[in-house]
């Protein structure tokens, strides 16, 4: 019986352990401890606010019901993301942020300015009112849009466009929401416990706020804050020298935010036949216009990555089929489930998330030459083009395999190897050149490379003229330049002196993170 394939083994971190910070502070896993801390402290304040105004049996009864839209909303916002992928630390940031820091400053807040105003009106049921419709919007979007804020800021790379602030948005709202739901769900069976009316049925509070809150309305907190994630997006998009934009793009969505907040809230006000106007007349068109906003930008990304790959292709840094497979969903399922079938239980695991890297890697060179291509590029471009190239070349022996199968599933029109592969998305190309397997020269983001080597960790090149869909950025002074193998470079089938052993996996490797 033959052993099943084997797969190379996973890169290591070319970048890993040559910079460190300068002060103990400065760690990574100092400020993570601390952010940490922080939320969970926060968290378990929350919590006991909430237990001692629900009591203890309200509390896990809120507890839960309120989980029951949360896998789901989580679900939905990572499908939104799909073309690129969000790190799992931003979006347990933003669901911690929302569910502990946002929620607990929401109810210090919302508690002492209604409590302010109906001290200076002496109108508590006035008060109520105001707080609702007025302090409640401003107060409770503006604590969410503050994690928007900090990712925006400190996890820039992360953080490219329209889709990248609808999922961090909606992510944030969604463990706004949870808190939310324990205490208003708490609170209604309290009060069914106090007037004997449990059970099921819309006579029981409990039911008919599960039914309001869960079943009818689980995207209304999400809703009001992906307007605020829209700005940011947009305030993405713009090019670092329109200041004004990137300021005035969060605060038009912030304000959007608020003002539907508001409107939802004050819809109580005119009983039954107000709230299903709001509902059905506003919110759920709103909902649908944004799904539909969201999706399509989704497709914009995925075009994009069919459009700015093929220059590297005929750089040679990746062969013909992979712009399809980039930027198509169904070859990208079929390219992440390749090592598994192939390797099974014995390294799958380990080439699977290697193909995973190589397919978030390659989609943000291509966001990277965009943004160059559109004059939005940074200063950093160069350093981070080369650094994203590196990385997928020390994965391609792993990706390139499991991208060529699921070339050929997903679009059987395509020659078979070694006939020249064909681009369904632009001019024909030429077949990639030959890359010997050479060990790039691993160096840190913000280091120039050695000067005696190159970013293209090949032999010398020669410049070529960029043809359609080319690597020269208009006017840009970062474009990466359009390169052609050295005539000299040896046949595909020859050996290469140049060739390294396989790479082992370094104790705790855990991938490269974009």
């Amino acid at each position: 019986m033959n052993a099943p394939p084997q797969p190379p083994h996973a890169p290591p971190n070319p970048t890993a352990g040559l910079i460190g910070p300068a002060h103990w502070w400065q760690r990574r896993a100092v400020k993570a401890g601390a952010l940490i801390t922080l939320l969970a402290l926060s968290g378990l304040v929350i919590l006991e606010l909430v237990r001692k105004e629900t009591g203890t049996e309200g509390f896990l009864v809120g507890l839960g019901l309120a989980v029951f839209p949360v896998p789901l909303l989580i679900a939905a916002f990572r499908w939104l993301g799909r073309v690129e992928p969000a790190p799992w630390r931003n979006l347990l940031f933003a669901f911690a942020w929302g569910a502990c820091a946002s929620a607990l400053i929401a109810i210090i807040a919302n508690s002492f300015a209604t409590h302010w105003i109906a001290t200076r009106t002496a109108d508590p049921s006035s008060a109520d009112t105001l707080g609702a419709t007025v302090v409640a919007p401003v107060v409770e979007e503006t604590v969410k849009a503050a994690a928007i804020l900090l990712l925006f800021l400190f996890r820039r790379r992360d953080f490219k466009g329209l889709v990248d602030g609808v999922v961090v948005a909606g992510i944030t709202a969604t463990g706004f929401a949870f808190t939310e739901n324990i205490l208003y769900l708490g609170n209604a069976y309290g009060t069914d416990e106090t007037y004997g009316t449990t059970g099921i049925g819309f006579a029981s509070v409990t039911t008919a706020t599960f039914f309001v809150r869960i079943v009818m309305s689980p995207f209304a907190h999400p809703l009001f804050t992906v307007l605020t994630g829209i700005g940011f997006g947009f305030a993405a998009l713009a090019a670092d020298r329109q200041r004004v934009r990137r300021v005035l793009f969060p605060l038009g969505g912030l304000l959007l935010a608020m003002g539907m907040h508001a409107a939802w809230n004050g819809s109580a006000v005119f009983g039954g036949l107000g709230f299903f106007a709001v509902y059905l007349g506003f919110m759920v068109p709103a909902f649908g216009l944004l799904t539909w906003l969201t999706i399509h930008s989704r497709q914009r990304e995925l075009r994009t990555v069919r459009e700015e790959l093929p220059a590297y292709v005929a750089a040679g840094w990746l062969t013909v089929p992979e712009p399809y497979v980039l930027g198509t969903l169904r070859a990208r399922r079929q390219a992440r489930r390749f090592p598994k079938q192939s390797y099974g239980k014995a390294g799958g695991p380990e080439a699977a998330r290697a193909v995973r890297e190589y397919i978030s890697l390659a989609t943000a060179l291509a966001f990277l030459r965009h943004r160059g291509r559109s004059g939005r590029a940074g200063a950093d471009f160069v350093a981070r083009e080369a650094e994203l190239l590196q990385a997928l070349w020390y994965r391609r022996e792993v990706a390139r395999p499991a991208l060529d199968h699921a070339a050929r599933v997903t679009a059987p029109a395509f020659p078979q190897p070694p006939t020249p592969w064909a681009n369904p998305y632009g001019p024909v190309l030429a077949p990639a050149p030959y890359l010997p397997p050479m060990r790039p020269m691993p160096y840190a983001p913000g280091m120039q490379p050695p000067p005696h080597t190159s970013a293209i960790p090949y032999p010398p090149r020669i410049p070529v003229q960029p043809g359609p869909g080319g690597p020269t950025a208009p006017g840009g002074s970062h474009a990466p330049g359009p390169y052609a193998p050295n005539p000299q470079t040896p046949h595909p089938q020859a050996p290469s002196p140049h060739a390294p052993p396989p790479y082992a996996p370094p104790a705790g490797y855990r991938g490269l993170h974009t």
